[in-house]
């Protein structure tokens, strides 16, 4: 039985013979499973010689008669295609940066039976609790990780990809312990700075590869396939 075939016969089983016929003749479930397997191969990025990198969030498009008949069965079909995802990249030696997600879109300009797909490979990010690290100062700069923003206090923060890190990424491109933002507050206000603990890949900042460098609003840092921006807090001009 081909991967397709398991796909079909997985929606039939939780779903039954409903949702075939609700798909018959408009865009199929075996369709997207097959389009996200070649976003795979396509849009992989090579880490090193035996871990490959691939998306991970999928937003697709659909005309308002195909989203119409999806969006009803999203939630079930997504779980399978996630799951037919997963064994495939298994079988290729892909690595996933966080967990499968699969959006749909409204897009009235295409015609029923076709669609679009993008995909990005998005960490997944946890801000551990630093109790250690109290401040009474508000946050006068936040940093940016995947639309998230956490505030940068005195004495600042660790980012890595392990469990001893402020700011967890997990990204197989970022180290355990991968660098350290430090936060000092001074006379003229702060002082915010990065600096790389040693790590295997090292850190680009403003596009430029660095051990350590000062940030300002606006700035960028990039370690493993992870953008972090330095933005003021939400409501700040």
């Amino acid at each position: 039985m081909g991967v397709f075939d398991k796909v079909e016969k997985g929606l039939e089983n939780v779903v039954g013979n409903v949702f075939a016929r609700a798909f018959k003749g408009d865009v199929q479930p075996v369709e997207i499973t097959a389009r996200l397997q070649r976003e795979l191969d396509s849009e992989i990025t090579l880490l090193s010689r035996d871990r490959t990198l691939v998306p991970n969030t999928f937003t697709i498009g659909l005309s308002q008669h195909d989203y119409d008949r999806l969006m009803p069965y999203s939630q079930t079909l997504n779980a399978e295609i996630g799951k037919q995802l997963m064994t495939y990249a298994a079988e290729k030696g892909y690595i996933f940066n966080g967990p499968i997600t699969i959006d749909y879109q409204l897009d009235a300009a295409l015609p029923i039976g076709r669609f679009t797909v993008d995909s990005n490979a998005v960490a997944g990010v946890v801000d551990a609790a630093a109790p250690a690290r109290p401040s009474s100062r508000p946050a006068t700069l936040v940093i940016e990780v995947n639309g998230v923003r956490h505030p940068l206090t005195p004495p600042g923060l660790i980012i890595g990809r392990g469990s001893e890190a402020d700011l967890r990424i997990n990204d197989p491109g970022v180290s355990r312990l991968h660098a350290q933002v430090k936060v000092v507050q001074t006379d003229s206000g702060v002082s915010v700075s990065v600096e790389d603990l040693g790590s295997t890949n090292g850190i680009t900042v403003d596009g430029v590869r660095t051990r350590q460098a000062m940030l300002t609003q606006g700035s960028r840092i990039d370690i493993g396939s992870t953008h972090l921006t330095i933005l003021s807090p939400v409501g700040d001009s």
